[in-house]
């Protein structure tokens, strides 16, 4: 039997949803080679797995472990103060891949990679470089940033002014008038931005990046007129410090884009708004009339993460629109989603099918409109999209497909339909569908044939001559129908080189395609696991 097959087979049972606790843990041995860190990183674990793991004397364990994103991030908390740098450094960052949606951390671990006085015994990184990691990782809310600046420790309460246009003005005011002259710096620096005087004199060192000076800070009338002067005026038309006189002049400028921005700002004044949606570019008029006057910063920034972004748009998904950035004591209500829900807008319905806190009924409203984006939006970003959705999603949008397969509401069956789809990836999807009466595992397509091996209906003796086929190994191993003891022999074989093997072996060599293919599908595979 192949080496590539016994690594089929430790990567399958690594993923087998009815694998138990002293199954898995046998893959954490170091014969086991990259099974025990793909599932150590990549699928939730019982308790008793997470707790070898966390003990585990290897490093590479425990940094796989620190990137995991489906364990309860509490149970993570030890590898805050690993004794190894890069662990720690490893839980900093984050989730690999830059997905969609990252999980907060909870407090207790930030705070404790906040205060590190060294960077581990290993000496690899220190303190600052790992909190750098941190700052970037998007897993620190900004409600952490809020509860921290009165926090006991000055040292926090530092970090506190990393996001302060987020703190409300009394925080920022507590801070610059702080008893501790470290933290009173810190604030006064921040403070910057937010004095026309100071931005106008530090501009010349931000050199190039100019246009996040002009898209984000109060800026002075000589900034004004260098904005005008140098052609830099679409930062300028979003920026919410812009003067109010300025306005005008960007409401009439000739770029449409710069028009559509003042557009849609809420504190241009009803003539403008007015002149605007008499503009001869319909997306200006679209701007314009989305909301009517007045309108809220909150308000601003819910549209305008949802405005002209397609329907294939798979920018990262942030914490969910309750407050906004520019004056955090207020934000989008509940009753202003409500009435997005209902708007005779299809940008405002797309804004209310991207808020998870909408209610079952409007939701399920939602999930029958008319407009595709709209419903596209429900489904990946609604806790309560209806499961038909979800899959008439993944029909249409491949672009989708890897979000839907990670919700924890994706369908485990109502799939059958599509066993005959001209498309490979939809075929598997229906392929391991438990309802279905014949799972296809003799699919032209490796990547179904590899599906249907994952389907519980089969039998144990079914089983075993997928087992023996390279093409179908992976997915049999992660069959929930594979016997416990016949998931330890495996194991036994593939580990200590002992046991039985399938008798059914076929000699089949990958081309690079299939190879190519088969990764695609243990992506497909964990997720669909994860969904159960």
């Amino acid at each position: 039997m192949s080496d590539s097959v016994h690594e089929r087979w430790l990567r399958g049972i690594a993923f087998n949803p009815a694998a138990p606790s002293d199954v898995l843990v046998r893959l954490l041995d170091p014969a086991a080679g990259d099974a025990g860190l793909l599932m150590c990183e990549g699928r939730d674990l019982p308790d008793a797995v997470v707790d070898a793991a966390l003990r585990h004397p290897s490093g590479v364990i425990r940094r796989a472990l620190a990137r995991n994103r489906y364990v309860d991030p509490a149970r993570l908390a030890p590898l805050a103060s690993d004794r190894s740098g890069i662990v720690r450094a490893w839980l900093a960052s984050g989730p690999r891949h830059y997905p969609r949606r990252v999980r907060p951390l909870p407090d207790d671990i930030l705070v404790t990679l906040l205060m590190a006085q060294d960077g581990g015994e290993d000496g690899r990184l220190t303190a600052k470089e790992i909190i750098g990691e941190l700052d970037s990782s998007r897993q620190i809310p900004l409600s952490f940033f809020r509860s921290i600046a009165r926090h006991e420790h000055p040292e926090l309460r530092t970090v506190a002014t990393w996001r302060w246009q987020s703190l409300t003005p009394a925080q920022r005011a507590a801070l610059l008038d702080d008893p501790d002259p470290g933290v009173r710096e810190a604030a006064q620096d921040r403070n910057w931005a937010l004095d026309p005087e100071r931005v106008e004199a530090r501009l010349p060192s931000f050199g190039s990046r100019n246009g996040f000076v002009f898209g984000t800070c109060a800026l002075s009338p000589a900034l004004v007129e260098q904005c005008f002067a140098d052609g830099t005026v679409l930062p300028m038309a979003r920026n919410p410090h812009t003067p109010v006189y300025a306005l005008a002049r960007l409401a009439r400028h000739p770029d449409a884009e710069v028009r559509a921005s003042v557009a849609a700002r809420p504190d241009v004044g009803p003539d403008l708004v007015a002149e605007l949606r008499l503009d001869p570019v319909e997306y200006v008029r679209t701007c314009a009339r989305l909301h009517p006057f007045p309108r809220t910063w909150a308000e601003y920034r819910a549209i305008d993460q949802v405005i002209g972004h397609g329907p294939d748009c798979t920018c990262p998904i942030g914490e969910p629109f309750t407050e906004s950035n520019v004056d955090p004591a207020v934000g989008p209500s509940p009753d202003w989603f409500a009435s997005c829900a209902v708007s005779e807008e299809a940008v405002l319905r797309r804004v209310a099918a991207s808020w998870p806190g909408l209610s079952a009924e409007l939701a399920e409203t939602l999930a029958q409109d008319d407009d595709e984006e709209v419903r596209i939006r429900l489904a990946c970003r609604h806790p309560l999209a209806p499961p038909h959705l979800l899959v008439d999603v993944f029909v249409t949008r491949p672009a989708h497909r890897p979000d839907l397969l990670d919700l924890p509401a994706f369908p485990r069956t109502g799939r059958a339909h599509l066993i005959d789809h001209p498309d490979p990836e939809v075929r598997a999807l229906a392929a391991a569908d438990p309802a279905l009466p014949d799972p296809p595992v003799e699919d032209p397509d490796a990547s179904v044939r590899q599906a249907a091996a994952t389907n519980p209906s089969l039998s144990p003796e079914a089983l075993e001559p997928l087992l023996a086929d390279p093409h179908t190994a992976e997915g049999a191993a992660s069959n929930p129908a594979l016997p416990v003891p016949r998931m330890h022999a495996l194991l036994d074989h593939c580990l200590n080189g002992t046991a039985t093997v399938p008798t059914a072996v076929r000699r089949c060599e990958t081309t690079p395609t299939q190879r190519s293919q088969a990764w695609h599908l243990r992506r497909a595979d964990r997720s669909r696991w994860r969904a159960r």
